[in-house]
Parts: C-alpha cells; structure tokens; sequence
C-alpha cells in the first residue's frame, strides 16, 4: 500500500479500563479471558493491539458483537477516547501526540463523526443545526447559509431547513446529522453504529443514501455496525472484531468466501454466497490449453453468482470468465457455482452465542 493512500494510519492500539488499565498493556494478564482479566484486576480490555491503514476514499466497517470494542476504537481516532499506547496518524496528523489546539483542528477541518443518538441542538432549527460547525469555524451567516442550502438538496431535506428537529422523523434527523458532518467538508467521516437506532426500511434508505454520497463525493469513512448485511453491504473492507482484536480484515467477498475462523464462519453463516461472491471467486483459473467459450458463454469477472447461475445451468459446456479489459481469465461450470455457494462451515463451528464474553459487562457506554 502506497503511504499516499493512507488517510488514517493506527499502529498498535491498546485501551484497557479500569484500575491502573495502562500499566497491563502487553503484558501475560492480557491473555486471560475477559472474565478472568476482570475477576482477577477490575479491568476489560477494549482495544487489543489493534494496527490498521484505511486508504483515501475507502469504506472501512468495523462489525462486532456488543462489548467487541468497536464504539472504543473509532472513538479513539479523534481521541474522544484515550488511547493507552499506540500510534494514530489521521490525514497525516499525528493524534496521539497533538496538542490541544492542534487536536481541536483536527477535529474541526479533517473529521466529522456521525453517532447512533442524532445530538441535535433541539432549539435550534435545522439550518443552524446543520450549519453549527461553520459557526464554530467563523464562517459568516450568509455564507454558511449557502453551503446548508446546498447540502440539504443533497441529503434530500430541501425545504425543512426553518423546521426543528421535533418536527422531523427519525430518519429526517439522522440526515440533518449526516448534512451536520459534511457540512465542514472532512476528508474523513466517521460512523459510530449511525443507524442502529432506525426502522429497518429507514435504515436501508440512509444506506443507500451513503452509498449514493460516497460515489459523488469520495470520502474516507470508517462505519462500525454490529450487522453484516449493512457491512457487506457498504464495506469495501470489513474488519470482524471479537473482545479488542481483529479476527479478520478483509474485502466482502474474503470474509464470506474464506471465513479465518469458527468466530467469522458463524457471522456469516447466513448470509447468501449468490448474493456476495462473484464469478472471479469460484472460477478455475486459465491455462495455456483452456480454449475461450464462445461469446454467449461469456460473463465478467465481477458478475455476482447469482447473476451467472442460470447460465451456468443451461450450458453443458464450461462458462468463460473475462476481467476488465476483455482477456480470458477463467472459466466457471456447474461444480464450480454450486461448491461456492453451497459451502458449509466445519461441523465444530461455534455459534455467536457461544462467542459472547462472559461475566460482568461495564456500564460506561465506551466499551461497544
């Protein structure tokens, strides 16, 4: 990965709550379960050595159980929390070691955060709410005016900018929430569980609503969500989080594809492999004798099998398989779709009840 690419940067990342948390990093006690780790100090481990890179105009999700540590971690990029050690570099600051004043520009000019509870000022009307950062920043009325104006069209609001946030529903607020964060115009945009808190249509909406914003504007966003259809669904990478650490990293169709583990192998053991695998996936790879179907037995790399099973089934004959450029890469038959689609996890395979920590949960509310 090219250092120019990288929009945030962690190296290594710890949070321990309770007594004395910091002076446990990395050391033997950490490798007792968490019941044990708080039975035997009062502490939880929240973030466990955790190093990620997420590039310029990526969507990295972080998906987990409640108590994963996944609200801990994104919180830390912009120290709402404090790190106990490790490295955070965002937008090439350095936010472990910035000051005062230079953490309060970088979160002013850099990043904007998007929380489950909407937080909006409910005496004032959602032009001043959305409007709120500018002000803070100095930008006249006028001309803050303007740039809200602009980004209710975008959010889909024009015309409720003199209502108050009472007046509106649940999803409306949400996008005065998420019109709030672009309005300073961040290079990174941080979800904490954005839309948990929404009905399940509203939801897919305001899905859809980032998708369809992040193909315009092309942000960096870290989106943490404790569902894997919305994190298949938004991800171009997807990092499993299990009691502070990461179980896996990985693009939509290596988590589903190729589980690392029981844990992730029960995560998406629902899921529909048509729905997420693509033809590139469950192909064989070309060889120097593999001559090239004719073109109506032709489909792209990147079509989804569920796209491409029917023509798989009514062909005798294997399927090819062309990237980008219109080279043949692979081909597809019969055996090869249904081993992809139809692949069980081993028998052993825990469940996610089973993966829950155990003993006593902290009520701070940082810990998620």
């Amino acid at each position: 990965m090219e250092n120019t690419s990288v929009q945030i940067s962690c190296k290594n990342l710890w949070k321990i709550f309770g007594p004395k948390g910091s002076t446990l990093v990395g050391t033997p006690e950490t490798e007792l379960s968490p019941a044990e780790l708080q039975e035997k100090t009062g502490c939880v481990v929240a973030i466990r050595d955790v190093s990620f890179d997420v590039r310029r105009g990526e969507v990295f999700v972080v998906m987990g159980l409640s108590g994963s540590g996944k609200s801990t971690l994104i919180r830390s990029l912009t120290r709402l929390v404090e790190v106990d050690s490790g490295e955070i570099t965002l937008c090439g600051s350095d936010v472990v070691k910035a000051d005062k004043n230079q953490l309060r520009e970088i979160r002013r000019h850099k990043v904007s955060m998007v929380f489950q509870q909407f937080s909006l000022f409910p005496h004032r009307r959602v032009v001043d709410n959305v409007a709120y950062g500018l002000e803070i920043q100095g930008m006249k009325k006028k001309e803050r005016y303007a740039r809200v104006d602009e980004l209710l069209r975008v959010v889909g609001l024009s015309g409720f900018a003199q209502s108050y946030p009472s007046e509106l529903s649940g999803g409306m607020q949400q996008r005065v929430g998420l019109a709030r964060a672009l309005a300073v115009d961040p290079e990174v945009l941080l979800f904490d569980e954005a839309f948990s808190a929404l009905d399940p249509l509203i939801r897919r909406e305001m899905q859809d609503e980032v998708i369809r914003l992040q193909e315009r504007l092309h942000k960096t966003v870290v989106f943490v969500s404790h569902d894997l259809d919305e994190a298949l669904k938004l991800g171009d990478r997807i990092a499993i989080m299990r009691n502070g650490s990461f179980v896996q990293v990985g693009t939509p169709e290596e988590v589903v594809g190729s589980p690392k583990d029981e844990y992730v192998a029960a995560f998406t053991r629902d899921v529909s492999r048509a729905k997420v695998l693509t033809a590139r996936w469950a192909m064989r790879a070309r060889t120097s004798t593999m001559v090239a179907p004719p073109d109506s037995r032709i489909v792209s790399e990147s079509a989804l099998l569920q796209s491409v099973l029917p023509l798989v089934l009514e062909s005798d004959a294997p399927v090819g398989v062309i990237d980008a450029g219109g080279t043949l890469v692979g081909i597809l038959d019969r055996k090869d779709v249904l081993a992809a689609i139809n692949y069980e996890p081993a028998e052993s395979a825990i469940s996610l009840n089973s993966t829950l920590v155990e003993g006593p949960q902290r009520t701070e509310g940082a810990l998620q």
